[in-house]
């Protein structure tokens, strides 16, 4: 009966130690392909952010030329308003003003027509100047301002 126990604890043991290696191989290759596809995630998340960066950069390009153009434009009108009658060039020169003029001047009667109202419905002075006067008003005077005081910065610092 020992000889028997002894011969199938050989056998299981013989046969764990050859399965072992087996074993080995299949848990290394297991890591080798966890490995790789974490290299080939990474490297999708690459490519991904490579095309991200040239899609920007070609927006970036884009408005560069855009900005160039317009540049030109200014000063082939500039050019071509200086060559011609001085009353051509002022008059140029005042489209802009007279458009934000007019702009904000229809904006201010529709703000009074708009308080008028409510006063003659009964509304109180201080509630109708805060609903009145909100955040896009706000945002509306901010832009116009940047616009006019930061371009005449730019336009002062290039001279």
């Amino acid at each position: 009966m020992e000889f028997l126990t002894t011969g199938i604890l050989g056998s299981l043991f013989g046969g764990l130690f050859r399965l072992a290696p087996e074993l080995l191989k299949f848990f290394d290759k297991n890591n080798d392909r966890k490995h790789e596809l974490k290299m080939f995630e990474i490297q999708t998340d690459l490519e991904k952010q490579r095309g991200e960066y040239k899609l920007e950069e070609r927006y970036v390009d884009h408005s560069v030329q855009q900005l160039t153009a317009i540049q030109e434009a200014f000063k082939e009108q500039a050019d071509t308003a200086k060559s011609s009658y001085p009353w051509v060039a002022a008059l140029s020169a005042l489209v802009r003003p007279i458009v934000t003029y007019v702009l904000f001047g229809l904006y201010i009667a529709v703000k009074i027509s708009l308080m008028v109202y409510a006063m003659q419905q009964g509304a109180q002075w201080h509630e109708m100047l805060q609903q009145n006067w909100t955040m896009e008003d706000f945002a509306m005077l901010n832009m116009i301002l940047t616009f006019w005081f930061v371009g005449r910065s730019i336009e002062k610092r290039e001279k």
